[in-house]
C-alpha cells in the first residue's frame, strides 16, 4: 500500500487560493480514478477536485469554509499496490522486510508532511499583523482593499473554524454591518459635521436596513455567489455612469436562414444552431469597428483591450447568473462560434466552468429575449464600459418600403438595449455601436453556406 497526496490544483494565472466548501468523500469511503472528492469555490466560480488515484481516503487536512492555497494538500489517498508487486514481495523474507522498511519510511514521511500542512494552516499568513487572531490571505487583502483596520476586523465575528473569519463573513461585514460596528467616537464625529439633509438620509438608510421579517414571512439567506453578484452590481451603479440606447432590427432574413439551415448543421456539426452565436458574432465584429467599446477604465486613464473577449451572461437552476467568457471572438468564424457557446452554456449550467473561463471579458451580450422581455437596461460588468442586451424576437406588422410602393407585412423584429458608461463612451459612440450589430445583423446573407 502507499498514500497519494491530493492537493489543490492550479485554476488560472489569477488564482492563488480557494475556499474549501464541502466534502463529497468521508474518511473511510472507497475513491475511484478521476472521481470528485471536494469542492471548492474561488469568487469567480465554484468546482469540484477530482481524484488522480483510485483508493481510500486516509485523511483530511482542511475543513469546510477553510482557505487553501494552490498546490497545499488537502488529502491523504491510500493507493492500492499491485497484485504482481505484492507476489513477488512474497517471495523472499528479506525482500519483505525491505518493502515493510520502506513503507514503515514513507509513512514517517507522510505524516511529518501531514503535521507540517495542518501547522500550516493554522498559522497566520503575515507576521506584521498586530492581531494574535488567524486571518487568511484572502480575507486580509479584502481588508486591506476596503480600508479595514486591524481592530476593526478583530471585531467581526466569525463563522468558520475556531470562530475564523471567512470570506463570507468579512463581504456579509462590509455589505451589512459596516456602518454600524464602526467605533463610536468615529460615528459621532462624523454625524457632528453632516448637514441636516444628510442625516435624514442616514435614518433613512438605517431604516431600510433594521428591516425584520413578521409573522407569515419567509425570511431566506442569500448564497454565497448572490451575495458577490449583489455587492458587484451595486458597486456598478455606484462607479459607472449608464446610459442607454435603444435600437429595433429587422432579423426575418437571420431567422428565415437559421430555419433552412439548423437541421443540416446539427446533423454535420453535432451541435444545435441557435440565434446566440450569430449575434455574438456581430458584436464582434461591432467592437472591432468600434475599439473604444473595448476599453477598461483605470483611474484617470483607459486600457485599449488588444483581445476581443465577449462576455456571455448565462442563468444558473439556482437562479443566480453567470459570465463564462468567448475568448478572442473575433478570431472565430460561425461553427467555432456555435461550439463555444453551447460548450460554455452547458458547463455553466452543470457547474463545471474553470475559473479561467469566467476572467478577462471585454464585452458582455446578455440575452433577456430568453425570458420574454421585450428589452432591458443591464448593469454594466465592471470594469468593462459597456454591456447589450437581446431582447425576444417577435412577428409583428411592419411598414415594408419597395421601389413599388409601401405595404404592411408580418416582420420578426426585436430590440438592442446598449448599456454604456458615460464617463468615457459617449451618446454618439454608445449609439454608432448599437447601430453596427444593428446593421450586420439587417444585412445577413440569405445564401451564405456554413
Amino acid at each position: 500500500m502507499s498514500k497519494f497526496e491530493l492537493k489543490l490544483p492550479r485554476m488560472g494565472e489569477s488564482v492563488a487560493e480557494a475556499t474549501l466548501t464541502a466534502w463529497l468523500k468521508d474518511i473511510g469511503d472507497t475513491i475511484e480514478l478521476d472521481e470528485p472528492v471536494f469542492e471548492i469555490a474561488t469568487d469567480k466560480v465554484d468546482s469540484e477536485v477530482p481524484s488522480e488515484v483510485a483508493g481510500i481516503l486516509l485523511e483530511k487536512l482542511f475543513e469546510v469554509d477553510d482557505v487553501v492555497g494552490v498546490g497545499q494538500t488537502v488529502a491523504i489517498i491510500e493507493v492500492k499496490g499491485d497484485d504482481e508487486a505484492e507476489e513477488e514481495q512474497e517471495e523472499s523474507i528479506s525482500d519483505e522486510a525491505a518493502s515493510n522498511e520502506s513503507e514503515a519510511a514513507a509513512a514517517v514521511l507522510t505524516e511529518e508532511r501531514v503535521r507540517v500542512a495542518k501547522e500550516t494552516t493554522s498559522m497566520p499568513a503575515s507576521t506584521t499583523a498586530t492581531s494574535e487572531r488567524f486571518y487568511s490571505p484572502l480575507v486580509k487583502n479584502i481588508a486591506k482593499q476596503e480600508g479595514i483596520s486591524m481592530a476593526e476586523l478583530d471585531g467581526i465575528e466569525g463563522t468558520g473554524k475556531e470562530g475564523r473569519v471567512t470570506k463570507n463573513d468579512i463581504l456579509a461585514y462590509l455589505e451589512n454591518g459596516q456602518e454600524s460596528q464602526k467605533v463610536p467616537e468615529k460615528v459621532s464625529k462624523h454625524r457632528s459635521t453632516v448637514p441636516a439633509n444628510e442625516k435624514v438620509v442616514e435614518e433613512e438608510k438605517s431604516q431600510t436596513s433594521a428591516v425584520r421579517s413578521t409573522n407569515g414571512d419567509e425570511e431566506i439567506e442569500m448564497t454565497r455567489m448572490g451575495k458577490l453578484i449583489a455587492k458587484h452590481m451595486s458597486e456598478s451603479v455606484s462607479t459607472s455612469a449608464h446610459v442607454q440606447s435603444f435600437i429595433e432590427v429587422d432579423v426575418t432574413a437571420i431567422v428565415n436562414w437559421r430555419n433552412r439551415a439548423k437541421d443540416d448543421f446539427e446533423k454535420r456539426e453535432g451541435e444545435k444552431l441557435t440565434f446566440t452565436p450569430i449575434f455574438m458574432e456581430a458584436v464582434a465584429k461591432a467592437l472591432k469597428k468600434y475599439p473604444m467599446m473595448n476599453i477598461s477604465v483605470n483611474g484617470d486613464s483607459i486600457i485599449k483591450r488588444r483581445n476581443i473577449n465577449i462576455g456571455m451572461a448565462a442563468a444558473l437552476p439556482d437562479g443566480n447568473l453567470i459570465v463564462p467568457v468567448i475568448k478572442n471572438a473575433d478570431q472565430l468564424n460561425l461553427v467555432g462560434m456555435a461550439k463555444v457557446v453551447n460548450d460554455l452554456a452547458l458547463r455553466a449550467r452543470e457547474n463545471r466552468l474553470k475559473p479561467d473561463e469566467v476572467q478577462d471579458g471585454t464585452y458582455t451580450v446578455t440575452n433577456v429575449g430568453t425570458f420574454g422581455s421585450v428589452f432591458g437596461t443591464p448593469i454594466i460588468n465592471q470594469p468593462q464600459v459597456g454591456i447589450l442586451a437581446l431582447g425576444a424576437i417577435r412577428k409583428i406588422p411592419a411598414v415594408i418600403e419597395t421601389d413599388a410602393g409601401d405595404f404592411i407585412g408580418v416582420r420578426s423584429k426585436m430590440y438592442l438595449s446598449h448599456s454604456y458608461d458615460h464617463r468615457v463612451v459617449n451618446g454618439a459612440l454608445g449609439s454608432m455601436f448599437a447601430k453596427a450589430v444593428c446593421d450586420y445583423l439587417e444585412a445577413w446573407d440569405v445564401n451564405r453556406e456554413i
